[in-house]
């Protein structure tokens, strides 16, 4: 399956944006998806993971409650709401996923990556 991921760019301290991830190449259900994050200088981090059927979510520490991951199955893409965004959330943002049964909160166990999309809030 290939991903691509759109809808990063600048926005103000607070304020919202949402990413979007679309696949190409699979049925995009039969796969866990999530989102991880690079901050600039640091490792790889988990922001946000769902599994097939959406009833399982996981957030990382820093966005809960301020980030929420969605899948549409039928149009084959996951979206990520980030609200109340903040300078430390910079980074850029990764859609990943995986054909499997268990979330993960690794990045080592994705197969599959977007190509990633700048995220910069100013503060």
């Amino acid at each position: 399956v290939q991903l691509q991921a759109f809808g990063g760019g600048l926005v103000q301290t607070g304020g919202s944006l949402r990413l979007s991830c679309a696949a190409s190449g699979r049925s995009f259900s039969s796969y866990v998806v999530g989102w991880f994050r690079q901050i600039k200088g640091k490792p790889i981090e988990f922001v946000a993971v769902m599994d097939r059927s959406g009833g399982t979510i996981y957030y990382g520490d820093s966005v809960r409650g301020r980030f929420t991951i969605s899948r549409d199955n039928a149009k084959n893409t996951v979206d990520l709401q980030m609200n109340r965004l903040k300078p430390e959330d910079t980074a850029v943002y990764y859609c990943v996923a995986d054909d499997t049964e268990e979330i993960s909160l690794f990045p080592t166990a994705y197969d599959y990556w977007g190509q990633g999309t700048l995220v910069t809030v100013s503060s």
